[in-house]
């Protein structure tokens, strides 16, 4: 029996592709240079895209596969998919999540600290032979005790105040509703009332229209220059023209990010600023999570075609 074709948006490691190949016929849309001939010349046998979060799929691409059943995202995020275009087709979605969790909350956290502590600037100080030459490196601000705001308590919002608790931190957070696995947590419907009551504000929500410059000006002024938004969600969640400017006036006392729009091709003005930490988008980067990604994203699209339930369905 032939192999069912999927068309492959972006590449994956080798231990994801040998056995992507081996299940499925795998055709590379990344690899083509005349992409729209690609899809004209292979589209009508495809029966699955396997695509990253950051790639998606959007309509024209849908529209290209008559025979498309399912979209397995490699990646919580899967916004840059067009959902309406899927639900209009009957195609179903997935993703990864829950594999990536923990390790998102553990980069974002790091990041707190990093950029709290100084320790970027302080090893450049040891290695750069100021520190003999100087004398001790500038004292920069202690984390634990401080307030943190999470905006968004879903999966990895969860993950990351549980660990901020461990600092003794007064947590607080916002979402559409209280949660009740959050006793002890402070409930903020407000975004910007949220900024305005704490040190540390964590972004951790999905990313949808609703939530697009979330973290928008009047967000950024109430966090004002003492504090610090920590983004370890989607780009568009917050305002980069509003964020780049409180930085540079010193108005948002810092930034760590390891998300940017228009991505790797980030924004020129962040790379001449003094208060931020910058990220390559890699908070999942580890081998653990992003092996266990990628047999998510087959598991998934193996499931389909058995006629079995999809482990992880967004649609």
């Amino acid at each position: 029996m032939s192999k069912v074709e999927i068309l492959q948006v972006g590449p994956y490691p080798e231990w994801d592709q040998v056995p992507l190949d081996a299940a499925f016929t795998m055709h590379r849309y990344f690899e083509a240079a005349d992409k729209a001939a690609f899809l004209a010349e292979v589209g009508g046998n495809i029966r699955g895209i396997a695509t990253r979060g950051e790639l998606g799929a959007n309509r024209a691409m849908i529209e290209a596969l008559p025979k498309l059943e399912v979209i397995s995202v490699y990646g919580v995020g899967y916004d840059a998919v067009d959902l309406a275009a899927c639900r209009e087709r009957g195609i179903r979605v997935t993703n990864t999540p829950d594999v990536l969790t923990a390790d998102v909350a553990d980069l974002g956290v790091a990041m707190m600290l990093c950029l709290s502590r100084g320790m970027i600037g302080a090893e450049a100080w040891v290695k750069d032979g100021s520190w003999a030459a100087k004398g001790l490196y500038p004292l920069k601000n202690r984390v634990h005790g401080r307030r943190a705001g999470v905006l968004g308590l879903g999966r990895i919002g969860f993950e990351v105040a549980k660990r901020l608790a461990g600092f003794d931190m007064q947590i607080s957070y916002s979402d559409v509703s209280a949660k009740d696995y959050a006793p002890d947590w402070t409930f903020v419907a407000d975004a910007v009332e949220l900024a305005r009551n704490v040190d540390f504000l964590f972004v951790t929500l999905a990313a949808s229209a609703a939530t697009r410059h979330i973290v928008g000006r009047e967000v950024i002024e109430a966090l004002g220059p003492e504090g610090m938004v920590i983004n370890i969600s989607r780009a568009s969640n917050i305002d980069e023209e509003a964020l780049l400017a409180a930085l540079e006036a010193k108005t948002l006392g810092s930034a760590a990010l390891d998300v940017f729009e228009g991505e790797p091709a980030l924004n020129p003005r962040f790379l001449k600023l003094d208060n931020v930490l910058l990220q390559p988008h890699h908070a999942s980067g580890t081998f653990e999570t992003r092996k266990a990604m990628g047999k998510l994203v087959r598991d998934n699209l193996t499931a389909h075609f058995a006629g079995q339930p999809l482990l992880t369905p967004v649609l």
